[in-house]
């Protein structure tokens, strides 16, 4: 796993690691983040399970444009 932070956020890429590492990764790392973060994920796939955890935890998840074979979310906290 790499993380590395950019003018749009911190990334976190979770490409290549098994289930249900790329989960476990990313909500660690939403737990710890400051309420303004802006979490940007690099993944091999659509998480659908990964929502409704981010949702329980007032997060929200937007796909944006990434490499041709990732699937690639913003991650912000969801508005009151």
């Amino acid at each position: 796993m790499a993380q590395w932070q950019d003018d749009d956020g911190w990334h976190i890429d979770v490409r290549g690691l098994q289930p249900p590492q790329p989960m476990v990764q990313i909500l660690q790392r939403v737990s710890r983040s400051a309420p303004d973060a802006v979490l940007i994920v690099h993944l091999d796939r659509d998480p659908v399970f990964l929502y409704p955890e981010l949702a329980e935890l007032g997060w929200q998840a937007e796909p944006i444009d990434g490499e041709a074979d990732e699937v690639r979310l913003r991650l912000v906290r969801a508005a009151p």
